[in-house]
């Protein structure tokens, strides 16, 4: 059994991050084939007895396509007014998929600000703790409509790790558009090697390119790295997937050999 697939097999409390270089089309609007089997992965962890908690990225590219307009507009008015119409859209695709499963969606909107407050950070705590408790799946994204620069936590990477060390959570699952981390951009570069399993971060961006990200996401690498670094310390390990691949969850935890662990030193 490789140790990605034990670490999956193990871990009862489970935060899956799915980011909207996953969720999108080539043409930038939402990808319901791929989001659909990403909520059967969850359902199916879920029946195995897993706690699953997801953050996920989209608004944006759900507003996008739901209005089809403002995506060229650099204004920040504009796209926080886009991730306000999009997180609607967002939020009734996971209630419309989970419910072929009967089960219940909660949407959690969250700041930096949120978690630099303890009385707030109790709240989430309480409130994710009763809504798992309940069979309920929480659904978080960053509060873009409010974060501006002095509350904004950046990126969903940063906002999954975040929610993982409050969670106290056993895993922290990314999924990206990569087949998990190489040592070069393996886009561009054919001769990038997989690295499978990333023991420690220090000088991990000097190690290797970090360069590049999506053009519908906020992160990279980088941000990728400085995650598994946040929980890393708190002694919870992260695995970095390609969520675009059907099944890719399911099929790592029945020993198929994929992605790159991130277990700390």
């Amino acid at each position: 059994m490789n140790k990605i697939s034990q670490i999956i097999g193990s871990s009862r409390k489970v935060v899956i991050k799915i980011g909207s270089n996953v969720l999108s089309s080539d043409n930038g609007t939402v990808n319901n084939t791929i989001l659909h089997n990403i909520v059967e992965q969850a359902n199916e962890l879920m029946k195995l007895g897993k706690q699953v908690i997801i953050v996920s990225s989209g608004a944006g590219i759900c507003g996008v396509g739901a209005i089809n307009k403002w995506e060229r507009r650099g204004d920040i008015n504009y796209k926080q007014a886009l991730c306000a119409i999009g997180q609607v859209e967002l939020m009734m695709a996971y209630k419309n998929l989970f419910a072929d499963y009967d089960l219940h969606v909660a949407q959690l909107l969250l700041t930096r600000e949120d978690f630099n407050d303890n009385t707030r950070t109790l709240n989430i705590r309480n409130t994710l703790f009763t809504l798992i408790d309940e069979g309920v799946v929480p659904i978080i994204n960053e509060n873009d409509t409010v974060s501006v620069e002095e509350i904004k936590i950046g990126d969903n990477d940063a906002l999954s790790a975040l929610t993982a060390n409050l969670w106290n959570a056993d895993l922290l699952i990314l999924l990206s558009d990569i087949d998990g981390l190489y040592d070069k951009d393996p886009k561009t570069n054919k001769d990038a090697r997989l690295i499978e399993e990333i023991h420690g971060t220090e000088r991990l961006n000097e190690q290797i390119d970090v360069r590049g990200k999506s053009p519908f996401g906020t992160g990279g690498i980088s941000t990728k790295i400085e995650a598994a670094r946040q929980v890393n310390a708190y002694g919870i390990p992260m695995v970095l997937l390609n969520g675009k691949k059907a099944g890719i969850i399911l099929d790592v935890m029945r020993k198929k050999e994929a992605g790159t662990v991130f277990l700390g030193k």
